[in-house]
């Protein structure tokens, strides 16, 4: 299936700081298209994968799993790592938990975690009916485009398939497990108002990582996709000067290149 308009992948050649992007679930990289443009302008080098089975119809998810999707971003790592001295991995719901695992495997290869709304655990008692129904029904009602503002829409499916939604249940268990090895820099940025992933999950983060250098920072204005929302400006704004903080030489490049 061809990939949806707007929903390719993302990559910019910028400097030795690199950072690598992970959209969500049943989601695009179009979700974190602005933000990723927000870094490349700055004279970072930039990676925006499209996750396998996504972008094109929700028909294609149902025969990817975790796996696959970890495997993508680590792979899109590998090539940063190659390409820059540092790196970084932002990371946006389920985009949220590939890059925790990311840093709890390769630990101090990252410099750094920025996740926004980050998805720790499938809620519900649907969550527990997931292994049986999958079976039963092949998808639900999706979960895309919750955003206050008006007139932002993000592209992903209308539908959720079902045996992704329970390989995602199961890698939600396994990162949550690894927590205790992530180390890096973190910042926490989350909704109190999200109609997907509730507050819990961001707190469940931060009280089980190993991290010392953490900030937590709430996005009033924004729903789940605060990445296109109210608070997107901010998001974009304290990701840079995270980095900057911990890779002076970012400003540096952005003034040389010129933005």
């Amino acid at each position: 299936m061809p990939v949806l308009p707007g929903a390719e992948p993302y990559r910019h050649e910028g400097g030795e700081v690199g950072v690598l992007l992970c959209h969500g679930f049943t989601g695009s990289p179009q979700s974190l298209r602005p933000w990723a443009e927000y870094l490349a302008e700055r004279g970072l080098t930039v990676s925006l994968p499209l996750l396998p089975g996504h972008g094109t119809r929700w028909e294609d998810m149902q025969i990817t799993g975790w796996q696959d999707w970890y495997a993508e971003v680590e792979r899109e790592l590998r090539v940063l790592l190659d390409r820059c001295e540092r790196v970084f991995v932002f990371g946006l719901s389920m985009g949220g938990a590939l890059a925790l695992r990311l840093a709890a495997k390769h630990g101090d290869a990252i410099s750094g975690l920025v996740l926004v709304n980050p998805g720790n655990k499938v809620h519900g008692l649907a969550a527990h009916a997931l292994p049986i129904a999958r079976y039963l029904i092949p998808s639900t009602k999706g979960i895309a485009s919750d955003i206050a503002k008006p007139g932002s829409k993000e592209l992903g499916y209308d539908r959720v398939p079902l045996h992704a939604a329970h390989s995602l249940r199961r890698f939600f268990r396994l990162v949550d497990a690894e927590l205790p090895q992530v180390t890096q820099p973190l910042v926490v940025l989350h909704s109190p108002q999200d109609h997907v992933v509730p507050p819990a999950d961001s707190a469940r983060v931060l009280s089980r990582v190993s991290s010392t250098d953490v900030r937590e920072i709430l996005l009033e204005q924004s729903y789940h996709v605060a990445t296109l929302d109210h608070d997107a400006d901010r998001i974009f704004e304290e990701s840079h000067t995270f980095i900057g903080r911990l890779a002076p030489s970012v400003g540096k490049e952005g003034t040389a290149t010129g933005g």
